[in-house]
């Protein structure tokens, strides 16, 4: 039963702390891994947070995790011990239910989130059941891949489940932590990418990552060139945005998808919808199987996340440093817990 070092919040308000905690025998199906590196996600501020009032103290966030299989498991398969993986959102589930047999895993109603009623991978140790693992080849760099098995996934996950084409228009509505991926995955996808973003001056480096036009959300007057124009608007940022403007730029049997939790309800008139037979949608985190198509996506063309680093013992300061909106476009922890 090893013993494992980790950073931890005690309450909402409270500051990351040292942590220390024993892990029990390892089940059968399970995987311990040795965290090298772990991406900083606005989740798990939502979490340290409680603004989903499911959160549990002490907290060990961390659910973008890199690092070396350490134990496995002695019905475990796919994997050996050294061998390098990812671990997003999810770590465990029923493998048995109409979703997981359906290849829908990212949809059991009994999966396991892997910092909700557990510790995760702001730590020298995380375990998961072996299928959530996934093999991160070589022409990946693990010190900033963490962030491709959340918010990567994330956002690559509804361009499988709808049908996004090569030929569509496409909108990104946010270009942070998940908007840049976005821009990068539907680019190379060959749509058509316009980004929408609330910051000025960052047209060229969103043309850089990959966006044919740059659209300021906060400009009505720039929307209405786009009116009944994009075939897919995907949102990720989880703030209340004019959402009827959006709706009005899509294409006939267009799409508005949001991965952003926004709190608030989305307010969406019936005839909006109907006129043009469009759709509001959302999706979680993509299933073992999408998460491996995207991890080969992103090494045939060398997508990566845009990262900065610090070490796991200055969480706090990289926390700060998300809070003030200033991360460009995520925060990775390098393990230096050992």
């Amino acid at each position: 039963m090893p013993t494992v070092r980790a950073m931890a919040v005690q309450s909402a308000k409270s500051e990351f702390k040292p942590f220390e905690f024993t892990l029990p025998e390892l089940g059968d199906e399970q995987v311990d891994v040795a965290v090298e590196y772990c991406g900083v996600c606005h989740s798990d501020l939502s979490m340290m947070k409680n603004d989903w009032g499911m959160a549990a103290y002490p907290l060990v966030p961390g659910h973008e995790v890199v690092g070396r299989v350490k134990a496995v498991g002695r019905d475990a398969k796919g994997v050996k011990v050294g061998d390098r993986v990812g671990l997003g959102w999810y770590s465990a589930s029923c493998m048995t239910c109409d979703q997981c047999m359906s290849g829908n895993h990212n949809l059991c109603p009994g999966a396991e989130s892997t910092i909700i009623g557990r510790h995760g991978g702001f730590a020298t140790i995380v375990r998961s059941h072996w299928g959530w693992l996934t093999h991160l080849p070589e022409a990946l760099d693990p010190a900033t891949s963490g962030p491709l098995f959340c918010g990567g996934i994330t956002v690559f996950n509804p361009i499988i489940q709808f049908g996004v084409l090569p030929t569509h228009r496409v909108g990104v509505i946010g270009i942070g932590g998940l908007g840049h991926l976005a821009l990068q995955f539907l680019s190379k996808w060959g749509c058509e990418v316009t980004a929408f973003s609330s910051s000025a001056g960052k047209s060229d480096e969103l043309r850089k990552l990959g966006a044919h036009n740059v659209v300021s959300s906060r400009d009505a007057a720039a929307m209405k060139p786009l009116v009944g124009k994009l075939d897919f608007i995907l949102s990720t940022v989880n703030a209340d945005l004019d959402w009827s403007s959006y709706i009005t730029a899509l294409a006939p049997k267009g799409r508005l998808h949001t991965v952003g939790a926004v709190l608030s309800p989305i307010p969406v008139s019936a005839f909006s919808l109907i006129s043009g037979q469009k759709s509001v949608s959302g999706s979680p985190l993509g299933s073992p199987f999408t998460t491996r198509t995207m991890i080969d996506f992103c090494a045939r063309h060398k997508i990566a996340p845009v990262t900065e680093s610090f070490p796991m013992s200055k969480v706090n300061e990289a926390f700060a440093h998300l809070e003030s909106g200033k991360a460009r476009y995520r925060v990775v922890l390098k393990n230096d817990l050992n």
